[in-house]
């Protein structure tokens, strides 16, 4: 006995229009959930240092960032300089001091940064007549000193 197979004609359709809509629900949680960095931020790479932490103050100190290059930044990159002038710097280092006579200044300087800029630094520091100055370091991590072996684990003699 023969059977026949009937075939169904049926036109199979996807719906595309609720994969559009979780796809474009997806973009806009990303959109809304993901952080932007700032792009003018300079990044630098503190130098290692031993000693103790300052103690700290109620005021503020002025943070003059020098990355890698010599550009400078002041006060965590809220006021990144346009150019690398003396002039430049210390315009900036008065606009952020106030009406202060001798604020706190920190220099924050990438360990490859040039000699000359933190030079400059401090020389427009100095012309301003502010004398209370620091750098800032990270703190070195000293390698632990290994304890002595014991005896029976020292190395014996060669016959």
């Amino acid at each position: 006995m023969k059977f026949h197979r009937r075939r169904q004609q049926d036109n199979l359709h996807i719906n595309l229009t609720p994969l559009i809509d979780t796809v474009f629900l997806l973009l806009i949680f990303f959109m809304m959930t993901t952080t932007f960095n700032r792009e003018s931020q300079l990044n630098i790479d503190l130098p290692q240092a031993t000693g103790d932490a300052l103690p700290v103050e109620p005021q503020e100190p002025i943070r003059i960032i020098i990355d890698a290059h010599g550009e400078y930044a002041i006060n965590d990159h809220e006021h990144h300089l346009i150019d690398t002038r003396l002039e430049t710097l210390q315009s900036a280092l008065q606009e952020m001091a106030g009406g202060q006579s001798n604020p706190r200044l920190l220099i924050s300087a990438d360990e490859k940064a040039p000699h000359g800029a933190v030079i400059t630094a401090m020389q427009a520091a100095q012309n301003l007549g502010y004398v209370r100055l620091s750098f800032e370091t990270r703190q070195s991590v000293e390698q632990p000193s290994l304890p002595p072996l014991s005896p029976s684990l020292q190395p014996s003699p060669l016959p």
